[in-house]
């Protein structure tokens, strides 16, 4: 039992640091109406800050992980961990939105690397090849940060300030970063992939099309779940509690979705795409009805937050798959283009907010989704062929 515990603990370290950093992306998700109240600002008008991060992200993936392609990966986990506990500390002390950017955008830099190399990494220390399992034990701790960090977050923010969230996150990571230091091993770089990667990466066309597919998902979904907190308390009238207990459930049903993945996945993948995508589209339709009941909104939030973890699982072992020579590369384009859906979801559903109201968010983004069957569809074609290739 002790060997097993210790061969797993690169497993469990990765996965408490994958919630350090999912906690402190979407904490503001939570805060929106704390954080323009402190600066003179709607809640709808912070949200774009999420754009900022996003687009970060977005830009500076690849980049980076070409950059430090032929980096040590502890090293490289230590070092960027140091720049995200000092720009957690310009955040706390931030005497403007604009500095508060600043901070936020330190922390983008370092979520551009760490989740490029984290997903190969983690299949890469898992024992006896259990790649999926690793997989989803490191998803684990990002569930947990949507499950703990965000709701915790804004009950402290509620109790004693936002500022105090941002502090506890740059502790708890300064404290991982130790366990870190002394519990995982050497990793030297191997199978990452480097500049002249990109051009067999942009000939794969099942992996163009999964990144294509990743961006329709990732806008829908974040034109909507962005704008929840405004949607439930100053559309529907819901107190701070009940939305903060919402998200709590949505962030919860992660934890179903992980079981699942490490059960199903292996034998369907696609199905469990395809039944995820399905079920994120029909609840973003019904959620502004779903929404006027306590009984209808919490079933379709477990639905809805199953799905989407669910989704991101697969999609995130698809892209490793298709690239098994060049995982960093292609996981910093991943990442990246995922961001690029996150920043657009904010975008759009700001928008649309603005100028038609948010309780219509959900409509839009209904729509991408039935954008995304295209490369869906293409993404499957491509997939078929290539099997009966194989055979």
């Amino acid at each position: 039992m002790k060997q097993g515990f210790s061969a797993w603990a690169p497993i469990i370290l990765l996965a408490l640091t994958a919630f350090v950093f999912v906690s402190t992306e979407f904490v503001p998700v939570g805060i929106l109406a704390a954080l323009g109240q402190s600066f003179g600002m709607s809640a709808v008008d912070v949200g774009p800050m999420l754009t900022v991060y996003a687009s970060v992200v977005a830009l500076a993936s690849l980049p980076a992980v070409l950059l430090f392609a032929r980096f040590e990966r502890k090293k490289l986990l230590l070092g960027l961990m140091a720049i995200f506990v000092v720009s957690h500390a310009i955040c706390v002390f931030a005497p403007s939105y604009d500095v508060l950017l600043s901070g936020r955008i330190g922390i983008a830099f370092t979520h551009a690397l760490f989740w490029a190399i984290a997903p190969a990494l983690v299949v890469r220390l898992a024992p006896n090849n259990q790649g999926a399992k690793a997989l989803s034990i490191f998803a684990t701790g990002g569930v947990l940060a949507l499950v703990l960090g965000i709701p915790l977050g804004r009950v402290i923010g509620q109790l004693i300030g936002w500022r105090s969230i941002f502090a506890l996150i740059g502790l708890f990571t300064f404290i991982m970063m130790l366990l870190l230091w002394r519990g995982l091993p050497k990793l030297p770089a191997t199978h990452g992939g480097n500049w002249r990667s990109l051009p067999s990466l942009i000939k794969n066309k099942a992996l163009i099309s999964l990144f294509v597919l990743t961006v329709c998902l990732v806008t829908a979904h974040y034109s909507v779940y962005t704008y929840l907190e405004p949607l439930l308390q100053e559309h529907f009238g819901y107190s701070a509690g009940i939305t903060t207990l919402v998200l709590l459930i949505f962030g919860a049903a992660g934890l179903i979705a992980s079981v699942l993945f490490s059960h199903f996945y292996g034998n369907h993948g696609q199905s469990l795409i395809i039944g995820a995508i399905a079920a994120i589209g029909s609840c973003m339709a019904m959620l502004p009805t779903a929404a006027q009941s306590l009984t209808l909104l919490v079933p379709l939030c477990i639905i809805w937050g199953t799905a989407l973890m669910l989704l991101c699982l697969s999609l995130q072992a698809k892209a490793l798959k298709l690239a098994p020579e060049a995982t960093d590369v292609a996981m910093a384009i991943y990442s990246g283009l995922f961001n690029v859906g996150i920043g657009s979801g904010a975008l759009i559903g700001s928008l649309v907010a603005i100028n038609y109201g948010v309780q219509n968010n959900g409509y839009w983004a209904s729509g991408l989704i039935l954008i995304a069957i295209i490369p869906l569809s293409y993404f499957i074609k491509l997939r078929r062929q290539q099997v009966a290739h194989a055979m």
